[in-house]
């Protein structure tokens, strides 16, 4: 068994369509999106499309939650993103599931942790300290699988915790390491048990700055941008 899994889209058709064709590649058995879909500004409507065609949220991520009205702030964006979406999009956004398990229970899905998108599985405070294994058993709740997978930090991590592989795809948009080059995750099951492979995908992060600049509000373009450009945020 194959399974694709991306995570942090952010509005990103460019870094998309570069996964998508990478994806289509390897013939995965199935393909798994871990929310954070629109929120962002390098054409975040065919940023959707191509998502509810080839890879439709799994569970929700935190600016999912943001765009369907759960949580306040960030109006601007809020409002620029959904101008440029379907009317009912943010609704269905924000009834998608924390967490799903799928093949067969022994992988889990989330966006931050099982119980909140806005939580990181793996790292804690605000000096993002990695977890205490008291908290990664907190976090990861009744689960006896063999293998969770999340997004949020825009990190790619692997680590075992009681015999489960945790691991972050790392994102398909937003990097914060300093190299803009679009991530996501092979999980492959071989004789019972999973083999993990980070993959990283090239795209033309040149035309998804220029996008920005030229069709979003000036401030959330530049910014989009340069976060684009330099793989890290700004």
């Amino acid at each position: 068994m194959r399974l694709a899994i991306l995570s942090d889209v952010h509005g990103n058709s460019f870094a998309l369509r570069a996964v998508l064709k990478d994806v289509q590649a390897t013939s995965p058995d199935a393909l798994y999106n871990l929310g954070d879909t629109v929120w962002g500004a390098s054409d975040p409507a065919t940023a959707w499309a191509l998502q509810a065609e080839f890879a439709p949220p799994t569970v929700r991520g935190n600016t999912d939650e943001r765009m369907a009205g759960m949580r306040a702030g960030k109006d601007a964006m809020r409002g620029w993103v959904a101008s440029q979406l379907p009317n009912d999009l943010a609704a269905q956004l924000g009834q998608l599931p924390t967490f799903v398990d799928v093949a067969g229970g022994e992988v889990r899905l989330a966006h931050g942790s099982p119980r909140d998108p806005w939580e990181a599985l793996m790292l804690s405070g605000e000096e993002e300290r990695p977890a205490t294994p008291a908290e990664l058993r907190e976090r990861l709740g009744k689960f006896a699988g063999a293998v969770c997978v999340v997004g949020h930090t825009h990190q790619e991590m692997l680590r075992v915790q009681e015999g489960v592989s945790l691991v972050n795809a790392g994102p398909v948009s937003r990097q914060k390491d300093g190299l803009p080059v679009a991530r996501w995750l092979l999980l492959t099951r071989q004789n019972a048990h999973w083999n993990i492979e980070f993959r990283r995908t090239p795209y033309d992060v040149q035309a998804a700055a220029a996008w920005a600049r030229a069709n979003a509000p000036t401030k959330i373009g530049e910014d989009e941008a340069a976060w684009l450009l330099a793989g890290q945020e700004p």
